[in-house]
């Protein structure tokens, strides 16, 4: 015989869409970050590619350089603190779980930091 499966009460599902809700959200913020993190990444190199054709960038108030250190630093900065909100909700409500889904964004997030950690010392070291 076939089994067919427990009506699941309407708390656990509350719970689970909670729960998805989190993983959507840490999801935007990766989104969020790899696009600072990419365009400051561009930007960057960009006038460095602009600068090596032998077009002389005026100075500014913020250099190139700067601006692309500051996008990727404000990137990863935004990636560090919607990981750690995203832990601290889904740590409160998985208490109430009764089996704790594995989080496919939590390492999503880990490897968009090591890039963004990549570009970063690459546009400081390499200036």
């Amino acid at each position: 015989m076939n089994s067919v499966p427990t009506k699941l009460d309407s708390t656990q599902l509350a719970l689970s869409r909670t729960w998805l809700a989190h993983e959507r959200t840490l999801m935007a913020w990766v989104r969020t970050a790899a696009s600072m993190i990419s365009f400051g990444f561009t930007i960057y190199k960009f006038f460095e590619f602009d600068t090596g054709r032998g077009t002389k960038a005026t100075p500014g108030l913020l250099t190139p350089r700067a601006f692309a250190v500051i996008l990727v630093c404000i990137g990863l900065l935004s990636l560090f603190v919607a990981t750690l909100q995203n832990r601290k909700e889904i740590r409160q409500i998985a208490t109430h779980l009764e089996e704790r889904p594995r989080s496919l964004a939590e390492p999503v997030a880990g490897i968009m930091s090591i890039f963004g950690i990549l570009v970063l010392l690459s546009a400081i070291f390499r200036g």
